[in-house]
């Protein structure tokens, strides 16, 4: 269970780091003025690797790790069971919202940017917003996961007394 918990918090953490550049830097570039902007989407033939062949081998990964110590950890201690199936759902949020809301904005935005379909500035711009909001959303669900996998990790690591936190045992009053 512990080498499981620790590829799923490293890939959780990667995944956070990645996802807050994503939303920083990419969609800060494609997002900028838009509809013109769009141009910039990584996305296309002008793009040899999409932001989904990054992040889908990273998502199995997380996956195998999270869903392994899941079900190692189904009969530990009730607060452990509490923070894997944190994880596991939000994991499973991402996965359905990944599909069912965001490739239908970036088929919009692709129809955009590259001429198949037109848009004025304030729907694009409102697009663009929607994406924003919604990949906060997603990089919340992101930290919640990342999160619940380090607590996870605290919780089943052997040696550690029960009341341990990260930055030390609590002292008991007398």
């Amino acid at each position: 269970m512990q080498a499981l918990l620790w590829a799923s918090t490293l890939a959780w953490a990667v995944g956070l780091g990645a996802k807050l550049f994503d939303l920083v830097v990419v969609a800060g570039a494609w997002g900028a003025s838009p509809p013109g902007s769009f141009a910039l989407l990584p996305y296309g033939s002008k793009y040899p690797v999409t932001p989904g062949g990054f992040f889908q081998p990273l998502s199995a990964v997380m996956a195998l790790a999270m869903l392994g110590a899941l079900v190692a950890g189904w009969r530990q201690p009730r607060p452990l069971r509490h923070w894997l199936i944190t994880g596991a759902v939000a994991f499973v949020l991402i996965w359905a919202i990944t599909p069912t809301v965001f490739w239908p904005m970036i088929n919009e935005q692709y129809s955009i940017a590259t001429g198949k379909a037109s848009v004025s500035v304030p729907e694009a711009v409102h697009l663009t917003t929607r994406w924003i909001a919604w990949d906060s959303f997603r990089i919340a669900l992101i930290a919640i996961g990342f999160i619940a996998s380090v607590r996870s990790l605290t919780l089943a690591t052997p040696g550690l007394p029960p009341d341990a936190t990260i930055s030390g045992p609590r002292k008991r009053s007398a």
